[in-house]
């Protein structure tokens, strides 16, 4: 038998094209896709309302949190989650353009204020597929304490500059 057939050759006798392995990681790759953000996508923007000039507006109160965003918190996300995030949280990393539902934009208000904090913690400790979304964010449970799993929404909040349900 030549080399080349060994090669390709399951246990069982059949040929294993290197093509069926490549259409199969790309079948495993398309599972990671999303109805719920192709349709959020596609939803008309609300109107945006007219807002008093910045002199005239009160100033949000700020809101305590409990678990602070540190220094660490800032490394952490850094390292972690840019690389499908991006530097500012825009959703634009270096591998977005290489999943099929693109990472969220954790500088958009409008999708993160409809969740509240521990939504946000249950997705990062046990991944986008616990939470019906996209199966291509990992569970970071096991690499990350409860304490920065929080510290890290407390993050995310202060990218959008918003606040979550309560």
């Amino acid at each position: 038998m030549r080399m080349r057939d060994r090669l390709f050759r399951s246990r069982r006798g059949q040929f294993t094209h290197p093509l069926v392995l490549i259409l199969v990681i790309a079948f495993m790759l398309s599972a990671c896709g999303d109805d719920a953000s192709k349709t959020e996508s596609s939803q008309p923007k609300p109107p945006v309302a007219q807002t008093p000039p910045p002199a005239m507006q009160p100033e949000p109160p700020k809101t305590v949190r409990s678990y602070p965003v540190t220094e660490e918190t800032r490394a952490t996300y850094q390292y972690y989650c840019t690389q499908c995030h991006g530097l500012k949280g825009k959703g634009d990393g270096i591998n977005a353009r290489h999943v099929v539902v693109p990472p969220r934009d954790h500088t958009k208000a409008v999708y993160l204020e409809s969740r509240s904090d521990e939504q946000l913690f249950h997705a990062i400790k046990h991944g986008g597929l616990s939470t019906g979304r996209a199966p291509c964010m990992p569970a970071w449970g096991s690499t990350f304490d409860d304490a920065m799993i929080h510290s890290l929404v407390s993050y995310i909040r202060e990218l959008c500059e918003c606040e979550g349900l309560t």
